[in-house]
């Protein structure tokens, strides 16, 4: 693959990684631009385990991006890369604008809802583990979405990864919890936030041309 950016993401990113968690790495790649014009366009991911990597087509990882895809728009606030090229960084410097006010609402506290869901619906009795990583997910969009709402921004580093996980355990045993977070959260957004009210989706656009332009061979 021509890989354009790749880093590791997840608890490790999150400061949430513990004794045999797994290393996530997630990137995007660029497909030779000639394999774009045939009957039978080429995969727009490739998935792998042990490790497990995920990596994403330029096109498509763009556009998961102007969707405010929490995933996806994580990779470009990372603090270190293990793949940092030119193009990224051209990328990179536009993460801002990729971003709207009605996307991030929508997926941030979108995904937030199906965490809360998940444990509204699951015995705590049941693997409790699983309940306490769906809680710091959570928690974790809850905050993700807050920050780029008031500051345009996103830290992906948890300044505080030991009171995340008590909270998480709090909001595993008692989804109430979760729920006054949500709610906080949702009426944050009905005050007027940073973010631009739509995508930058021409100089998105613009960004995926040159990538095109170079990988013309």
């Amino acid at each position: 693959m021509n890989v354009l950016l790749a880093g590791v993401v997840g608890s490790t990113a999150y400061g949430l990684a513990h004794e045999g968690s797994d290393i996530d790495v997630l990137g995007m790649f660029a497909v030779p631009t000639e394999e774009l014009h045939g009957l039978h366009p080429p995969k727009e991911s490739q998935v792998s385990t042990a490790p497990d990597r995920t990596f994403h087509e330029a096109g498509k990882a763009v556009r998961l991006m102007l969707s405010s895809n929490p995933t996806a728009s994580e990779l470009l606030w990372l603090e270190s890369y293990d793949v940092r090229t030119p193009l990224a960084d051209e990328l990179i410097a536009l993460r801002g604008s990729l971003l709207s006010e009605r996307g991030v609402r929508d997926a941030y506290l979108g995904y937030a809802v199906q965490q809360l869901r998940k444990l509204q619906t699951r015995d705590p009795a049941t693997m409790p583990g699983r309940a306490a990583k769906h809680a710091r997910h959570l928690v974790r969009l809850l905050r993700q979405a807050e920050e780029l709402h008031t500051t345009g921004r996103l830290t992906i580093r948890l300044p505080d990864p030991d009171q995340v996980r008590s909270l998480g355990e709090r909001i595993a045993a008692d989804p109430a919890h979760g729920e006054s977070l949500l709610t906080r959260a949702q009426a944050l957004f009905e005050r007027p936030g940073v973010l631009p009210s739509a995508p930058d989706t021409a100089a998105a656009d613009a960004w995926l041309r040159r990538v095109r332009r170079a990988f013309y061979i």
